[in-house]
């Protein structure tokens, strides 16, 4: 394995590690209207203990999609340049919708007033839908491939990315989001919240499974290769057994196997992927590839020994993050305040 190859896989990894450590975020805020709603509790209370369960981590969650990014313009800059020239419009769209997200909860404490917390409330969930829905449009489409002329533009339109596959990619990132948030939130609260959000999972892996299946069969028989059934095979099984897990108030479980389901999905987009980064549609000859898209070995190796130092202690720290604030989260655990109050 050669440098750029090296760097595809880390990037992949990236990408993995944001997927599931951030889908979960995604899915406690897309909830965050219904969880709780038939216990009687507060609504102002319910959705603290569901914001206080990603408190202390869902910032450090998107530093993988930050590292990921820099990785993928220092490695692959013309693969990052060919994206955001075909990709700008979705992307901005996600980048708005995580600024929502991200302005929604640092400041939902700012003003004691019922009407602001229900406007962060609402910003909390279209700035968990809108990206949880196109990072699934947006790497359906990167595997399926856009057009790219021989001056390594996209020609397609923002209407071209909408098609089909993509659509299905899209769904089966909300669904599989929205399971992961709520296998979550039982794993992580307590009381009623904990209840409610049990049963909330048990109905969302009903319509997760098929819709998912569908998504990573049609992957493996249009782009896949002949190993990566073993992937299809693990993220439909994980996703099969989510639901007798779910129902079965074992949520430690059901919360692994989300896990395995989201990392053998984006793995299998990857290597679906590979050896191509972007497919064109117009001519294999406009393809970017892990050879033709990559930056000097003068550049990836530098980067390679920044990474091998840096990566162990970052990784360490989040680990040790999501250790001190392990505990669940009960209502009697929320205080007076209105904002986010970490509970170790």
């Amino acid at each position: 394995m050669g440098l750029p190859e090296l760097w595809f896989v880390i990037v992949a990894v990236l990408f993995v590690g944001y997927f599931l450590l951030e889908g979960f975020d995604f899915g406690v805020g897309m909830l965050m209207p219904i969880v709780g709603r038939r216990t009687g509790i507060p609504p102002d209370v319910r959705r603290r203990v569901a914001l206080n369960t990603i408190g202390p981590v869902w910032d450090g969650n998107e530093v993988w999609l930050i590292t990921a990014g820099g990785a993928l313009f220092a490695a692959f800059p013309d693969w990052y340049a060919t994206l955001f020239s075909g990709f700008y419009l979705p992307l901005l769209i996600i980048l708005v919708a995580l600024i929502v997200r991200i302005v929604a909860i640092e400041w939902r404490a700012k003003i004691d007033d019922d009407a602001w917390r229900r406007r962060c409330d609402w910003g909390i969930v279209f700035g968990s839908w809108v990206p949880a829905v196109l990072w699934g449009v947006a790497f359906a489409n990167i595997v399926r491939g856009v057009e790219i002329d021989a001056q390594k533009q996209v020609v397609s339109s923002f209407f071209d990315l909408l098609n089909p596959y993509a659509l299905l990619g899209g769904l089966t990132t909300a669904l599989v989001f929205a399971l992961h948030g709520a296998v979550f939130l039982a794993l992580k609260s307590a009381d009623e919240i904990r209840g409610d959000a049990v049963a909330i999972a048990a109905r969302l892996a009903i319509p997760a499974v098929p819709v998912a299946g569908a998504f990573v069969l049609w992957t493996q028989i249009a782009y896949g290769t002949g190993w990566t059934w073993i992937l299809v095979a693990l993220a439909a099984g994980a996703l099969l057994a989510v639901v007798a897990l779910t129902r079965m108030e074992r949520e430690g479980w059901a919360f692994a196997l989300t896990s395995v389901a989201i990392v053998s999905t984006v793995t299998l987009l990857f290597a679906s992927l590979f050896p191509n980064v972007m497919p064109s549609t117009l001519d294999p000859e406009y393809s970017l590839t892990v050879a033709n898209a990559s930056s000097s070995p003068y550049t990836l190796g530098v980067m390679t020994w920044v990474a091998a130092f840096m990566a162990p202690v970052v990784v360490l720290y989040q680990g040790w993050t999501y250790w001190v604030f392990r505990q669940r989260i009960s209502t009697s655990a929320i205080g007076r305040s209105h904002g986010l109050k970490f509970t170790s």
